[in-house]
């Protein structure tokens, strides 16, 4: 789904399947975060909801720390969890693509603290992997046995 396409101005999606625990990239393809939770417009709060209501629209993506409260139950509190705008979504797919940059975005800095403190501290974790080359000396060793 593409925010800007005419002929799917109104998709249906199943908040589940398409958009709960997907990682959400920036427009440079960057990660920031995971969708932990949706935020609705319309939905009245313990009340019935009558037959002829239309369907909530989503208003904003949700990512926070959820772990624990999935563990031992309950919720964290609103100003815990990070919001992104529905409008700044450009397309939805395996991942959720956004338009702006994760600088404009505060949810990114989970995923800045993991990289420099826990990824970065792996040996090998600060750098893309080299590729490995077949002719190297021991991968003829390793074939011979």
């Amino acid at each position: 789904m593409t925010a800007g396409s005419e002929d799917q101005a109104a998709r249906w999606l199943d908040a589940q399947l398409h958009l709960l625990d997907r990682q959400v990239l920036d427009v440079h393809g960057v990660p920031m975060a995971v969708v932990d939770d949706l935020e609705l417009s319309d939905v009245p709060v313990g009340q019935q909801i009558p037959i002829d209501t239309p369907p909530p629209v989503i208003t904003a993506l949700l990512s926070g720390p959820v772990l624990a409260t999935r563990i031992f139950g309950g919720r964290p509190p609103d100003s815990r969890m990070q919001r992104t705008p529905w409008a700044a979504v450009a397309e939805v797919g395996v991942v959720i693509k956004l338009a702006v940059d994760q600088d404009t975005r505060d949810a990114a800095w989970t995923e800045r603290w993991v990289r420099d403190n826990v990824i970065g501290r792996i040996p090998g974790g600060r750098h893309v992997p080299e590729q490995e080359q077949d002719d190297h000396p021991q991968n003829e060793e390793r074939g011979r046995s």
